[in-house]
């Protein structure tokens, strides 16, 4: 089933349809080294056999889970045989495991063009991918792909099982396939095609002279989300499921929640609403913080399904209520300051009575509560930061409410 050319790989046009930067690059003969970057099954190895299939040069592939310096070695000094004279393309799947020095040893060879790299990589490459390799290559990001692609390749699928199947029993068979069987399973593999051939290959031995609804259920391992909870796609639904509540799309940050809690991981999401209910609600609605830690103690003390709901009621209030990020901008401007070395003789009548010994003279502090409104002037900061303001009330009702009752103590204290 793996495909020849890129006009007979689904999804991926906007990297291989026609016109788009990869196929014009095989087209006009301009092979480059490539990085490839995607999820599973979303046609990284397909499209790397197509180049070097288009290359006309001696092809190799490792797969960097099992391959180790002398594998790599081994094909680098076929660049100097008769064989390897018009150059060699080198497939490396998954390169991140490569180490730092196994990743060095292809770089001469990448640079005078003896070797040309294609590498694939289900993580972010920017991350795991010596930086070297990268600025000497393309990198193109494959998608998961979508139902409607996948439903075009079993339909394919479907056809070479019945040619295949004609061909052992010397019978012709014509096994059709509902289009509810279709639809099931192409969104059910989670954007992965190879997952997707496997579901379609056993409800075809399964199944009658019709793949139907109930086949391709009854083998069929459903998998919503191509989500590794060990990988890169964490961070990024983090951040989607962070920047939609802040950006108080409520219904964006349900769907990213929803994804996170399928995929069976509930320590991570709940951190991060923690998070966020100081970071970016914050004083705009300091109950925030409260009820978000009172629905994760509650989801933690419930576990998976029934989780779901304290953390839905957390997210909707989080992306519904107002927004300030004022005491996280306070907390990093004063953390400027300490790092500088800035505020280290603190007012000496802030100091515990014990700290001065004899000989030292302890400031007057002013004790805030023998004054009206609990409120007297004095300096707490250190000398050299005397002044200096970290806090900036923001435009929101709490704040706005705070600000007008501090003006008000702080003026009938002068």
């Amino acid at each position: 089933m793996r495909a020849k050319s890129f006009s007979e790989m689904c999804g991926q046009k906007h990297i291989i349809g026609s016109g788009a930067p990869l196929e014009r690059l095989v087209s006009q003969g301009k092979i480059s080294n490539m990085i490839f970057y995607g999820p599973s099954g979303t046609g990284k190895t397909t499209a790397a056999g197509i180049v070097a299939a288009s290359a006309g040069m001696r092809f190799y592939k490792l797969n960097a889970t099992v391959a180790g310096s002398g594998d790599i070695k081994d094909v680098l000094r076929e660049t100097e045989t008769l064989f390897g004279s018009d150059g060699i393309l080198l497939y490396l799947d998954e390169i991140q495991y490569l180490n730092r020095k196994q990743q060095q040893t292809l770089l001469e060879y990448i640079e005078d063009g003896r070797v040309t790299l294609i590498a694939s990589t289900a993580e972010n490459p920017y991350f795991y991918v010596y930086k070297a390799i990268i600025s000497r290559s393309l990198v193109f990001e494959f998608k998961p792909l979508l139902p409607s692609d996948i439903s075009e390749l079993l339909v394919r699928g479907v056809d070479r099982l019945n040619a295949e199947t004609a061909e052992i029993s010397g019978k012709e068979t014509k096994k059709t396939v509902t289009d509810e069987a279709l639809a099931y399973i192409s969104a059910a593999c989670g954007g992965d095609a190879r997952s997707a051939l496997n579901s379609l290959e056993a409800a075809y031995y399964v199944s009658g002279d019709v793949i139907d609804l109930a086949s391709a259920k009854s083998v069929t391992v459903k998998s919503y989300t191509s989500y590794d909870a060990e990988g890169d796609d964490r961070y990024e639904l983090m951040s989607a499921l962070q920047k939609s509540i802040r950006g108080s799309d409520e219904n964006a940050a349900i769907f990213y929640l929803a994804k996170l809690l399928e995929s069976g991981d509930i320590i991570a999401p709940c951190r991060r609403l923690l998070v966020i209910a100081s970071e970016d609600i914050g004083m705009a609605y300091p109950m925030a913080a409260v009820i978000t830690k009172a629905c994760v103690d509650s989801a933690i003390q419930l576990g998976l399904p029934e989780a779901r709901i304290p953390l839905a009621q957390a997210v909707v209030t989080l992306a519904t209520a107002p927004k300030s990020n004022s005491a996280y901008l306070a907390m990093d401007a004063a953390l400027e300051d300490v790092r500088k070395g800035l505020g280290k003789d603190m007012p000496s009548y802030l100091k515990n009575n014990h700290a001065f010994g004899v000989g030292e003279v302890k400031g007057d502090y002013l004790y805030p509560h023998d004054f009206p409104n609990h409120y007297v002037k004095q300096e707490y900061l250190p000398k050299d930061l005397a002044g200096r303001k970290y806090y900036e009330y923001q435009d929101n009702k709490t704040e706005r409410a705070a600000f007008e009752y501090q003006q008000k103590i702080k003026n009938s204290g002068k």
